[in-house]
């Protein structure tokens, strides 16, 4: 017998559909529903290495997570990077499949929905319930022609739809009934219900417009969702959500990250960021980048030429360079790294027409990009503190130079590789930069450097049993404020 499946779709984007989605598969994985998280089409630079060696987006490694099992390419078949304002790499069940420019695209969509599908059933096969994400909304009728995000998923699979509201920014009565409006006679019907999410204040206030929704779509609430305050410490997919992560901090660390226009894979910052003692500063396009951190964290680029120039289009570089001759320290990761180094060659145009930039110069290497992805989940050691690291590598490119002579961590992936080095430090040992996103998860590594910062970190901080906490209190949100037993019934 095949899984049962059920959509949620939302009015927009950042409804909370990848929250919901992930609440829901821990309620199902706790009540010993094999469960399994999928999206037919993402949009995200911040993707996540499977299990299988391929890459999908991170809010569907999350999700799995919460349903207790391994990300795989079937759980996101379908994965759009931006790499410009209208133009996207294209990555199809793990792999990268090719460029292409919007309008390109949507004559694509046809073809890759046969992949969705197939993935869809992949999952179904392993499951007893799969739980779909849409992405965007099915209130973009423009695109509904040839769609397989929303509705045009929902068709050809023949499953059910709830939609979600986000009451918090306003107008959640219009959104939901305009929806239902511009909708087709046919999509409106595979609507099952809605949800209300991120209520603040009384429930009891908005019982009216539960009604009044009602009554306008004839379409039944599955709850009102109470704003979940702890969302902030689960790993977020978009960029977006960088607006919202800087911390503060009176007397402890300071760590700053300049908001890259094309910044990949932060979830770097994460760990950082639920240290009591640390201070998180995201730098948004127009600030400088302040002259009491302790530590500028370089992160990844899906455009890393392209954000090099627009680091630079910032004063980012003068910040960087002035920060480092007072002493301060640098860590650049993936892209990061490759911009710390004297010279980023692009001879295959990888990243658009052929290119050669000039780096920052504050590490002895230089980066030339081309060849096959590296798409690989390691582990290992770093080479200054001696402390177990963990994490996934996912770039084009190799990075050479004297620097390299003083790596910054050995790695060996997970199938047993030989421990090879990876990464290069400046002589004075201010300046560092590695392909191996995650460092920061491995709580004896972010302690030492922490330490060696002038911190401490938070000795019973365990970032992974964090994360598994909060998805537990998600759940249990969830749990109380949404009819569940009616939201799995629906699916079929």
């Amino acid at each position: 017998m095949t899984a049962r499946t059920l959509m949620l779709q939302g009015t927009g984007s950042d409804v909370g559909k990848s929250l919901l989605v992930a609440g829901l598969c821990r309620i199902a994985a706790r009540r010993g529903i094999a469960v399994r998280p999928f999206k037919p089409q993402n949009m995200s630079n911040n993707a996540a290495v499977t299990v299988d060696g391929g890459e999908i987006g991170r809010a569907q490694a999350l999700q799995a997570r919460a349903a207790g099992v391994e990300p795989t390419v079937h759980m996101n078949p379908v994965l759009l990077k931006p790499e410009s304002e209208t133009g996207a790499q294209i990555v199809v069940q793990g792999r990268m499949r090719g460029h292409a420019k919007a309008g390109a695209y949507q004559a694509m969509k046809a073809e890759l929905l046969g992949a969705v599908l197939e993935s869809h059933e992949h999952l179904k096969a392993e499951a007893d319930l799969v739980i779909v994400e849409g992405a965007g909304s099915p209130a973009e009728i423009n695109l509904r022609a040839g769609d397989i995000a929303n509705m045009g998923f929902a068709e050809a699979a023949d499953v059910p739809v709830v939609l979600i509201g986000d009451i918090d920014r306003g107008g959640v009565i219009a959104s939901l009934v305009g929806t239902k409006a511009v909708m087709s006679d046919g999509d409106a019907a595979r609507v099952a219900g809605f949800i209300v999410n991120k209520f603040r204040g009384d429930l009891s206030l908005f019982d009216g417009g539960v009604t009044e929704i009602t009554r306008r779509t004839g379409w039944p609430c599955f709850g009102v969702a109470p704003w979940f305050a702890e969302a902030n410490k689960l790993p977020a997919e978009d960029a977006v959500a960088l607006r919202d992560m800087s911390t503060s901090t009176k007397d402890g660390i300071k760590v700053a990250m300049p908001m890259l226009a094309r910044i990949a894979n932060f979830d770097d910052l994460d760990p950082l960021r639920l240290e009591p003692g640390v201070g998180v500063q995201v730098i948004e396009p127009g600030h400088a980048i302040p002259g009491d951190v302790d530590l500028v964290l370089l992160p990844g680029s899906k455009s890393t030429i392209g954000d090099l120039a627009f680091l630079r289009a910032q004063g980012w570089d003068i910040d960087i360079h002035a920060h480092v001759r007072r002493g301060g320290r640098v860590l650049g990761l993936c892209g990061g790294y490759q911009m710390l180094g004297n010279r980023i060659t692009d001879p295959e145009g990888i990243e658009g027409p052929p290119a050669s930039i000039d780096g920052l110069g504050l590490l002895n290497v230089e980066t030339i990009l081309g060849g096959t992805k590296t798409l690989t989940r390691v582990t290992g050691r770093d080479l200054v503190h001696g402390e177990a690291i963990k994490g996934y590598e996912i770039h084009i490119g190799r990075t050479e130079g004297p620097d390299c002579a003083r790596p910054l961590v050995e790695i060996g992936s997970d199938d047993g590789e030989t421990a090879k080095p990876d990464g290069a430090r400046s002589a004075d040992g201010l300046v560092a930069g590695c392909y191996v996103h995650g460092l920061f998860a491995a709580d004896g590594y972010r302690r030492a450097v922490l330490q060696a910062l002038g911190g401490q970190g938070a000795e019973d901080l365990r970032f992974d049993d964090a994360v598994e906490q909060v998805l537990d209190r998600l759940a249990d949100h969830l749990e109380a404020h949404l009819d569940i037993a009616r939201l799995f019934a629906l699916a079929r």
